[in-house]
């Protein structure tokens, strides 16, 4: 089957892309692997988006992704891509149940997380996490969140109110914007080390034990769920090594784009995610466009 566009990932980049093309009287395919807003699920409140004056928390937003999508009746499927090759002047986008053509390719696929340096004991995998989405409904757990940036302290303000939080951050420096560590600073279900880095991770009956080195020596702490967010990167690893060497020329000559955290790098925002997604829906409607004149 060949299709118009192809989109991959229903993030808030996806999903910008998905309705400005809409405008333009395209349909896409929209391939997601989880569910529509990726990461932004877990945000506890986005507060730099125009027209929200008091910020939006991000399960509030997804819905109304969710809502746009269905009202533009978008094509959005939820498989998993495996792989995109690239045949002649066509993408090829292979899924866990189809494959599908397309000579325009969106790749909004995000990123995954940064594995820890510190080995994790296969019976303790189903306590560690690398998002908060899957522990929103959790209450009364001691919960360790590793990391300095603005995710790590995002989460704790998201799980500190119904638990008690630990942040751990291996060094002294912060990396998190000021007011979220002043609002840290005021919460009293949460308690932070800076130079403390995890050495040690046991599993226990009903919850792990972390072993960390501090100012202090060494130290250990007992909880039931273990939080790590310490960094991210590229979600591409479905991108086949034949496609690979073209995906300079590719992008210059207007059939593959890549928008939002995918290609931002430490720039993840919401706001700059669906530019990215708008502009490329734009220059895709150009190109359809000029090919018909």
């Amino acid at each position: 089957m060949i299709e118009d566009v192809i989109i991959i990932g229903a993030g808030p980049a996806g999903v910008a892309t998905a309705i400005q093309l809409s405008l333009y009287g395209i349909r896409p395919v929209v391939f997601e692997k989880d569910r529509v807003g990726g990461l932004i699920k877990n945000a506890n409140l986005i507060e730099n988006y125009p027209g929200f004056v008091n910020g939006i928390s991000g399960r509030d937003f997804v819905k109304l992704l969710e809502r746009q999508l269905e009202r533009i009746s978008a094509n959005v499927v939820f498989d998993e891509v495996l792989e995109v090759n690239i045949e002649n002047t066509t993408f090829v986008v292979k899924t866990r149940r189809t494959s599908v053509y397309t000579k325009y390719l969106v790749i909004g696929s995000g990123t995954k997380p940064k594995s820890p340096a510190i080995k994790i004991p296969r019976v303790a995998m189903d306590k560690v996490f690398y998002e908060i989405y899957p522990l929103i409904e959790v209450k009364n757990k001691k919960i360790a969140i590793v990391g300095s940036g603005d995710a790590a302290f995002d989460y704790a303000l998201t799980l500190e109110k119904q638990n008690q939080i630990t942040i751990l951050n291996r060094s002294e420096k912060l990396k998190c914007r000021p007011l979220l560590f002043e609002k840290i600073s005021r919460s009293i279900n949460v308690i932070y080390k800076p130079n403390s880095e995890i050495t040690e991770i046991i599993n226990s009956e009903d919850d792990i034990i972390l072993n960390y080195t501090s100012n202090y020596g060494d130290e250990k702490i007992q909880v039931d769920y273990v939080v790590f967010a310490i960094g991210r990167e590229p979600q591409l690893s479905f991108i086949s090594s034949e496609m690979k060497p073209h995906i300079s020329e590719l992008e210059l000559d207007g059939n593959l784009y890549f928008i939002g955290d995918v290609k931002n790098s430490i720039f993840r925002q919401v706001a700059i995610s669906m530019g990215d997604g708008i502009l490329a829906a734009m220059k895709i409607y150009q190109k359809i466009k000029g090919e018909y004149l």
